[in-house]
């Protein structure tokens, strides 16, 4: 909610229509190379970690990123 709420305004001003879809967490632990997505938002419920992962691959191409639907 924090992130979308400070973004989406200034989305707006460049003449986007935005809407989220579900939210959760990202742990980024750089000297493994390991990212983790999981959980979900309070006020949005759980975005599709899937797709948050193609995304991630394609600029942590050397990374291992995996995701769940854990809480924790």
């Amino acid at each position: 909610d924090h992130i979308f709420e400070k973004v989406n305004p200034e989305m707006e001003k460049l003449g986007f229509e935005c809407k989220c879809l579900g939210g959760g967490k990202i742990e980024h632990n750089s000297k493994d190379k390991k990212i983790r997505v999981f959980g979900l938002s309070t006020g949005y419920g759980k975005a599709d970690h899937s797709v948050t992962v193609e995304i991630l691959k394609k600029v942590y191409t050397d990374y291992e990123i995996t995701w769940s639907d854990d809480k924790k």
